[in-house]
């Protein structure tokens, strides 16, 4: 019985490697699809707007993925599931795992295009490796895309205001209204979101039994990233927020006094 039992098991792993490998083959395919598809994208732009600059379009590119990334993960999230604050670790649905694919195609595309142009600074450089690094180990693990998925979400959910921010300054509308209600949304987002629910979901992660400890560490370290980022955001609110509060009382003084003595009421 015990020999039969020995080649039940071997035969039983046979079929889950044969299973792994096919899928691997399977996800392969679709990430190369999709970094084909943004690239495809970046070039079409490129040739569309060619009175702008690569980094016009690149950024183009980025507000078209935040958006759909955005869409499609709070669908798995929140309607198709399973829900990520209960079920870490969960083995991962065909749904999750395309939508994964999509965006690690994208996070290639976007890391090649940052090295190449030198644009971004080296703690972007890390958040976009973490996240190649955290989505490649859900595929290959087959579970865990569920907060994986998740992260995604809380981390792409500021990207279109980020983007249309640079959009404003680029075309001189940044110091407007436009742009105060714009930076306003971000910091509000970024602090509830990725900070705060943010916390709630690497306590759930951590409480859990079922996730790897490796996965854990990625969650861990993803969200050193957030408060990194966090730090430098609230710094800048806060230079910013003196500005609008000088410019307001500099007004407010040239309202008061004409060539330097009282206006008179």
């Amino acid at each position: 019985m015990s020999l039969i039992a020995a080649e039940e098991q071997l035969e039983d792993k046979k079929q889950t490697l044969s299973y792994i490998s096919t899928m691997s083959l399977h996800q392969f395919v679709l990430v190369a699809c999709s970094l084909t598809a943004w690239i495809i994208l970046y070039i079409f732009l490129c040739q569309l707007n060619k009175n702008k600059t690569y980094e016009w379009n690149c950024r183009l590119v980025t507000l078209i993925h935040g958006a759909l990334i955005i869409s499609l993960s709070a669908y798995v999230g929140f309607i198709d599931g399973p829900w990520p604050f209960t079920h870490p670790g969960s083995p991962n649905t065909s749904l999750q795992v395309h939508v994964l694919c999509l965006t690690l195609g994208y996070f290639f595309f976007d890391l090649c295009w940052c090295v190449y142009f030198q644009t971004e600074k080296v703690l972007m450089l890390i958040h976009h490796i973490l996240s190649i690094l955290g989505i490649i180990m859900a595929l290959i693990l087959g579970e865990s895309a569920t907060e994986v998925n998740a992260v995604l979400f809380g981390s792409e959910i500021t990207n279109p205001l980020l983007q249309v921010r640079w959009f404003l300054r680029e075309t001189a509308r940044y110091e407007t209204f436009l742009g105060d209600t714009v930076d306003f949304l971000f910091v509000a987002l970024f602090t509830t979101v990725r900070i705060g629910v943010g916390a709630w979901l690497l306590y759930c992660e951590l409480a859990s039994p079922k996730p790897y400890w490796f996965v854990k560490m990625g969650g861990v370290a993803m969200y050193a990233i957030s408060w990194c980022f966090m730090i430098s955001i609230w710094r800048f609110a806060w230079r910013r927020s003196l500005k609008k509060y000088q410019m307001w009382k500099d007004s407010a003084n040239s309202l008061t006094h004409i060539n330097g003595h009282p206006k008179s009421l």
